[in-house]
């Protein structure tokens, strides 16, 4: 793994810090109504995309997630802009406006999506390892999902399938402890998720959710056993989301006081205490930094604005692959 310097820790402030207020900003776009639906926040979780990047391979390797799907393709290089524009409808969108807060995607980014359905992207992420391993394109696929999503039977299915044919995949659990209202310890009689991968005797950890060091140097060695050939890992990951499941979510199932104890243990505050500590950068000049990003995320929300809606002919375009849509002009003409 490279090393983590300076220049990392100073990406990482930037960098989670715009994730942070780019969420903030779409949940006040989401009380103002001008994005519409559901809307899931990342707030809390962003050592994950900071550690994994610092280990991975941008441009070879993929990452497929659940639908609290907005920072990890900014992370993979998808343009913030479109992303924002998505999440509000605009035709210059990720997906033309037409996908929406959980569905984002780019293929030319490798970030296969945001998907709705609670654990669906548990096999598409073997699948597109597969893909990689049969291409033999040497890239390995980050498959995330929730707690929620680890008591899918879907999940026992890929792990001996991926096992079986030593796909190059990393099955990341971003362990938050609420399967949206439910806890870890409700739905099972043990609160150790990794567990779930040494039936198939996948090697399977548990990291520190919130430091994205720990989490840069797991991701390192479990991409890494992926590449050479040596199949896949289970990283059970734990972390805290600091706002609720969704916007609609009154958060009864946990307390205030329980909130505020997990915001002492803030990723960000500890990349921030590592930079000042270590004399990285002075506050002043951290503050500079926040100052741009402020900017950034206030780019993002104008690109947003500023876009058109969609036609209703590009649903069709998108739909459709045959264009004189023969099954509407038969609904139609009867």
């Amino acid at each position: 793994m490279e090393k983590i310097t300076k220049e990392t820790y100073l990406q990482w402030y930037r960098d989670m810090n715009f994730w942070r207020r780019f969420e903030d900003k779409c949940r006040s776009l989401y009380l103002k109504q001008k994005i519409r639906g559901f809307l899931h926040l990342y707030n809390g979780q962003e050592a994950l995309p900071a550690g994994f990047l610092h280990a991975m391979q941008p441009g070879k390797d993929s990452v497929v997630t659940a639908y609290r799907c907005h920072v990890w393709p900014m992370a993979m290089g998808v343009d913030p802009k479109r992303i924002m524009a998505e999440l509000c409808g605009k035709e210059t969108g990720t997906s033309n406006g037409l996908g929406g807060s959980m569905h984002v995607f780019s293929k030319d980014h490798k970030f296969y999506g945001g998907h709705g359905i609670v654990g669906g992207q548990i096999p598409l992420g073997a699948g597109i390892a597969f893909g990689d391993k049969f291409n033999n394109r040497d890239g390995v696929t980050i498959c995330l999902f929730g707690d929620g999503a680890a008591r899918q039977g879907t999940l026992h299915e890929t792990f001996n399938m991926a096992m079986n044919w030593k796909l190059p995949v990393v099955f990341v659990c971003e362990n938050n402890q609420y399967a949206m209202g439910t806890s870890v310890a409700r739905t099972a009689n043990h609160l150790d998720l990794y567990k779930l991968g040494l039936g198939y005797e996948m090697p399977s950890f548990v990291v520190d959710g919130m430091d994205p060091v720990k989490v840069a140097e797991a991701a390192y060695e479990a991409v890494e056993r992926a590449r050479r050939g040596d199949g896949p890992t289970f990283l059970d990951i734990r972390t805290y989301r600091f706002r609720g499941h969704s916007m609609s979510d009154a958060e009864p199932y946990r307390t205030k006081e329980e909130v505020e104890q997990y915001k002492n243990e803030d990723p960000i505050l500890a990349v921030q205490h590592a930079i000042l500590e270590n004399k990285y950068a002075t506050q002043e000049e951290l503050d500079k930094i926040m100052e741009e990003v402020k900017a950034d995320v206030e780019a993002c929300e104008k690109f947003a604005e500023d876009s058109a809606y969609p036609s209703p002919d590009t649903m069709y375009k998108y739909t459709y692959s045959q264009q004189d849509y023969p099954f509407i002009d038969k609904y139609e003409n009867n």
